[in-house]
């Protein structure tokens, strides 16, 4: 997942969860959820709850000193191993100088985490983030790309004990996008509605506890686009256009972008015929999904991708009122859909 300098969520979580606590951890990045889940874990189990009381103290980064925070991480703990200090919004810590002085000796018994959403660590604080690496542990925690999500949500299930087919993970990806925290809090609620006998997550549990169309959505459309399908993709965009709130524009524009873009690459795949040999030249984790390239390697030639891309990136800025007064999105989808597949 997101990572600097080989230091990763799940290294972090793993050394977390092993009982080890180092004394700083800065954390920064655009992906609010590893953040609040590294934040989170430490809050609950570095002390016991009867020790939180006198040893977690949580400050607000706009209400703070950097002095303020520098004289709570170096009190000492009482009646308990370490203690506490969480620093949220550290990013509105302007003067870091006491921090940094800080930094460079550390107390042993103090986990003191900084978290900073939305941004990272200013890249000309130089000393102050050498500070950092050398008390402890600096975090970037960057966005998941699109490609990552199915494999985010089958790790999220398999670790809770239920399985998902494919179909499944890529309809809820493809609905919900990469906002993590939305993410987990729709898997969460299928996770609620599963029967203590059948722990599986099925088109049919997507379409009933996310509201995603088992038949009409993004994975059928693509499928048919990958097909050549032209009634199936025409009767996907009518139900689209009929139903907005389902699916738009701009939810699909990205989804086809990716797989022709994709679709280019596996064109230079040394082994065109290997669906192993193409999961491993489009870096996928796993070869199922391989099977799609080969089949619009058949479908579409190298000539006609290339206009494809061009023609999506065409409606991808019409869609944003370009060259465009007037024509309405599901238009849009009808003419892309129509140039794609003739």
């Amino acid at each position: 997942m997101a990572e600097t300098k080989n230091v990763t969520f799940t290294s972090i979580m793993r050394e977390l969860e092993a009982g080890k606590y180092r004394p700083v951890y800065y954390l920064h990045g655009d992906e609010s959820y590893f953040i609040d889940k590294i934040c989170d874990y430490i809050a609950e189990h570095a002390l016991a709850p009867e020790e939180r009381d006198f040893n977690q103290t949580i400050f607000f980064g706009s209400d703070v000193t950097a002095s303020q925070v520098a004289d709570a991480a170096r009190r000492y703990p009482m009646m308990a191993e370490r203690q506490v200090v969480i620093v949220k919004e550290a990013q509105n810590i302007k003067q870091t100088d006491a921090l940094e002085k800080y930094m460079k000796q550390p107390l042993k018994s103090t986990v003191l985490v900084m978290c900073h959403k939305n941004g990272k660590l200013d890249g000309r604080k130089r000393e102050y983030k050498k500070a950092i690496e050398q008390a402890g542990v600096i975090f970037e925690s960057m966005k998941l790309k699109d490609s990552r999500l199915p494999e985010f949500i089958e790790d999220y299930l398999n670790k809770r004990e239920v399985s998902i087919d494919q179909k499944s993970t890529q309809l809820i990806a493809d609905h919900i996008g990469s906002d993590l925290s939305r993410l987990t809090s729709e898997l969460d609620k299928v996770l609620i509605s599963l029967p203590a006998n059948d722990r599986r997550v099925t088109p049919q549990v997507v379409e009933d506890q996310i509201g995603v169309s088992k038949d009409f959505n993004g994975f059928e459309l693509k499928d048919a686009i990958v097909n050549r399908n032209v009634f199936k993709a025409n009767q996907i965009v009518k139900y689209f256009d009929k139903n907005p709130k389902a699916g738009s524009i701009y939810s699909f524009l990205p989804l086809l972008f990716n797989y022709f873009q994709n679709l280019m690459i596996a064109y230079y795949a040394p082994q065109k015929n290997s669906k192993e040999s193409i999961a491993q030249w489009l870096e996928m984790k796993s070869s199922w999904g391989a099977i799609d390239y080969m089949t619009g390697m058949r479908n579409y030639t190298a000539v006609k991708v290339l206009q494809i891309i061009g023609k999506i990136r065409e409606i991808d800025a019409k869609s944003k009122g370009l060259d465009n007064p007037n024509t309405p999105p599901g238009e849009l989808m009808k003419e892309l859909i129509f140039f794609i597949l003739h």
